[in-house]
């Protein structure tokens, strides 16, 4: 194995934070980097929570956090520890000099009990599938690539098409993360359904539909849908709506977190062009959840088909609109002036593949811009409040 990589735009943010707050949680799905992420952070104690030696020294926590005046400490797998809240609340209160950066099982960030012990006192950084600064951080700029093997680190760089992997993830999220906090029973149906989102990954959502296939009710599809987004493992866009009667206002689309396990529950070993526009999409998604770090992101569809790829809403602002193409030429402007007639305010982005310098066009009532993305992610991180 070669050196570690640096992942700077990673790193950079959670100095940020830590300027923010003295306790810095990173979340995110199993694989997708996290240990290593905080391992390669300058200057920093590194504890690994697994080992019972190590969840002994912090039995006591004042005891413990009172040795480690004015440094930087890496608590990795905290949740092993039986109350991992009230050890960072206490760092958080008492102990200002002593900067932590925690992670875990994505369950932890999912329980109420965590969220509210440290309401205030932390900074959250989501660890999103690789972005495309982490392709060359890797020294791998390769788009193609990425679609197609994913974005946790580990499947990225594997020699060759890592599909064992990604049965045997199933395996440690089902034990390790579902297992921990939800009281889930049937693994069957629960990984039958999971395989089903993935191979229909940016489709809309209908539960009785899933019912059916996985021989469960609907009832118990909503909560392990639940579940899924709770963990990053799904993305549930809901519909952006002013419940206009021409408007969906409820049915959700739900995409799959990564890329490769899209093309591995699909069969896709070999991507043509329609293939990768539809993972373009998750591409693009991703890079917009990991760089602006928010899930509010959403889609508009009306009832006679028009669709915008995703709406970002800022509360009290005016909607921007974002269509993803593969190349520019691809973009049908009737979704854009669909919505346009209905919420004529708002910046309107096509993210396109082939795209290098940006250009615009009048499509209607609208001005349209075309980015790469890049591009687009720069524009929309500085109209971000963040």
């Amino acid at each position: 194995m070669g050196p570690v990589k640096l992942r700077h735009l990673w790193i950079e943010r959670i100095e940020r934070e830590w300027k923010r707050n003295t306790v810095v949680w990173v979340s995110g799905v199993r694989r997708a980097g996290k240990t290593v992420l905080c391992r390669t952070l300058a200057e920093t104690e590194y504890f690994d929570c697994e080992l019972p030696r190590v969840r002994r020294l912090m039995e006591d926590a004042e005891e413990f956090l009172s040795g480690l005046k004015g440094r930087r400490v890496v608590l990795d797998e905290i949740h092993r520890l039986e109350n991992p809240s009230q050890l960072l609340k206490i760092a958080a209160d008492h102990y200002p000099d002593v900067r932590i950066v925690a992670t875990g099982s994505s369950t932890l960030g999912a329980s109420r009990k965590f969220r509210d012990t440290l309401t205030g006192r932390k900074s959250e950084v989501w660890l999103t599938p690789m972005l495309l600064p982490d392709l060359n951080d890797f020294g791998m700029p390769d788009v193609g690539r990425r679609m197609l093997r994913g974005g946790l680190p580990p499947f990225f760089l594997a020699r060759s098409l890592p599909e064992r992997e990604y049965q045997e993830w199933m395996d440690a999220y089902w034990a390790k993360d579902i297992q921990e906090l939800f009281r889930l029973e049937r693994r069957q149906s629960f990984q039958k359904f999971f395989e089903l989102l993935m191979a229909q990954s940016g489709a809309i959502f209908e539960a009785t539909r899933f019912s059916r296939s996985c021989g469960i009710s609907a009832g118990t599809i909503s909560n392990y849908l639940s579940v899924l987004e709770a963990t990053f493992v799904v993305h549930v866009l809901r519909p952006f709506s002013t419940h206009r009667p021409t408007e969906l206002v409820s049915a959700p689309k739900v995409y799959g977190f990564d890329t490769g396990f899209v093309c591995s529950h699909r069969g896709w070993h070999d991507l043509r062009r329609e293939d990768m526009g539809a993972l373009w999409e998750h591409l693009v998604l991703n890079e917009l959840q990991g760089r602006l770090q928010t899930r509010d992101i959403r889609y508009w569809r009306d009832k006679r088909g028009h669709e915008i790829d995703f709406v970002i809403a800022p509360r009290g602002g005016s909607p921007t609109a974002v269509e993803c193409k593969m190349g520019a030429s691809d973009f049908d402007p009737s979704g854009i002036k669909a919505f346009r007639r209905q919420y004529p305010e708002g910046e309107n982005y096509v993210a396109a593949h082939d795209v290098d310098r940006g250009f615009r066009r009048t499509c209607g009532p609208a001005e349209v811009e075309f980015v790469s993305l890049p591009g687009l992610i720069e524009t929309l991180s500085a109209a971000s409040p963040r």
